[in-house]
């Protein structure tokens, strides 16, 4: 029999979690109870799943999401998310179904573009997603790191409040619209996600274990940070800790609260190691230490990916630096993105039109993914043979244009 890839009912959702857990190597097996606390979260007409004689053999879902893009706009997205094949059923094809019939909806329902994060590197470049923003993890040496072990507070009239999931669900909302105002690559977080990792919902995909909650408070009094961190419980020859500390998420709407944060949890009694979590390529953690060599890189990796649907759209959304035109050949096998385009922009605006002038870069849609946030170099793509400089120097005034002073950063997985 032939598989069927279709949108999923709600008497087929317990079985299309089952496949999404297979896919993820997850115990395949969901009490009813958390069937039917899920089912209203997750169903929609916008989750796909491949069938072969009624059992669900691949799983796949989007749902709308907003993207900061350089300069602080946001753009309607097309987020996609649990994507799995089950191991009896690869290479069918089955993926390059749901994606394509998905991507299409999205585009016609107006997304600008989509988002996902990939689990592994190959897969989605063939449907036009090029890495958009990367993270690094930083494992801290606190000993070595050279700060005052005397810490007791941030100098600045600020102050650290250790909070609960409460207060989290209370404060976190507001501090994070504030925080993917200015951070680029930074997406939305819905009420349901707060409710998920503060434990006031909890799911068999993860143990729930209450971490710790720090915010930080300006002279003013207004929260401009917050940390969660979980922390373990280990001791060596002699009852030295050797206890580490490993972040959950910290956010923050100024260096001041970003530094406060960091020095705070290097000071917390017994713990002798960090573990960042994923952050930025170019966060600051490390030269917030006296010693820099005390953070050692542990993960340096692509993590959000962009595929855009409309480049005029996505293009003008965007802020950039400095004056200047391109004239871009935008390839899409896919037919979504296609076209020759040319883009006039200054720090006062973008305009993005149809062109039949003569291109000065030819690019697949997915080395535009790659430079639309500001992480990627065209000349750096130009040089690995992955996008054509028509007109001499094009490569360089496409950094010039796109290249961003701080690098996009996405803190969450979806």
């Amino acid at each position: 029999m032939s598989v069927d890839v279709r949108t999923v009912t709600e008497s087929e959702f317990p079985d299309w979690l089952r496949a999404l857990a297979t896919g993820f190597l997850r115990p395949p097996v969901f009490p009813p109870e958390e069937v039917a606390e899920r089912l209203p979260h997750l169903h929609s007409p916008r989750m796909r799943g491949a069938f072969d004689d009624g059992r669900c053999v691949a799983t796949y879902r989007s749902f709308a999401q907003e993207l900061t893009v350089p300069g602080g706009a946001t753009v309607a997205a097309c987020a996609v998310s649990q994507v799995t094949v089950s191991p009896t059923h690869r290479r069918r094809g089955l993926l390059s179904r749901m994606i394509a019939a998905d991507l299409a909806e999205a585009k016609e329902g107006g997304d600008v573009l989509a988002t996902l994060i990939a689990a592994e590197y190959p897969i989605y470049g063939r449907y036009g997603f090029g890495p958009a923003a990367s993270v690094a993890e930083w494992e801290i040496d606190v000993p070595r790191a050279g700060l005052d072990a005397r810490w007791a507070g941030p100098g600045d009239g600020g102050r650290i409040d250790l909070v609960d999931g409460a207060d989290v669900r209370k404060l976190g909302p507001e501090l994070h619209e504030r925080f993917r105002a200015r951070q680029h690559g930074a997406v939305d977080r819905s009420e349901r996600w707060w409710q998920l990792s503060t434990g006031q919902v909890v799911t068999s995909a993860e143990p729930w274990t209450e971490p710790f909650y720090a915010v930080y408070r300006s002279a003013r009094g207004e929260v401009d940070g917050l940390l969660v961190y979980r922390a373990n419980e280990k001791w060596g020859d002699g009852k030295q800790p050797l206890n580490t500390a490993t972040v959950r998420d910290l956010i923050a709407v100024s260096p001041a609260a970003e530094r406060a944060l960091w020095h705070f949890l290097c000071a917390v009694d017994w713990i002798t190691t960090v573990r960042s979590g994923y952050r930025a390529g170019d966060d600051l953690l490390p030269h917030l230490l006296p010693d820099p060599r005390a953070a050692r890189i542990l993960t340096q990796a692509d993590y959000l990916w962009v595929r855009l649907l409309d480049v005029v759209r996505a293009l003008e959304a965007r802020a950039y630096a400095v004056p200047a035109s391109l004239v871009l050949e935008v390839r899409d096998a896919a037919g979504y993105a296609g076209g020759r385009f040319r883009l006039d922009a200054s720090p006062d605006g973008a305009v993005c039109a149809p062109s039949a002038e003569s291109p000065d870069l030819t690019l697949d849609v997915r080395e535009l993914g790659a430079l639309y946030l500001g992480e990627e170099s065209a000349v750096r793509l130009e040089a690995l043979g992955r996008i054509t400089e028509e007109s001499a120097g094009a490569a360089a005034v496409a950094d010039a244009l796109f290249r961003t002073a701080r690098r996009p950063w996405c803190p969450d997985i979806f």
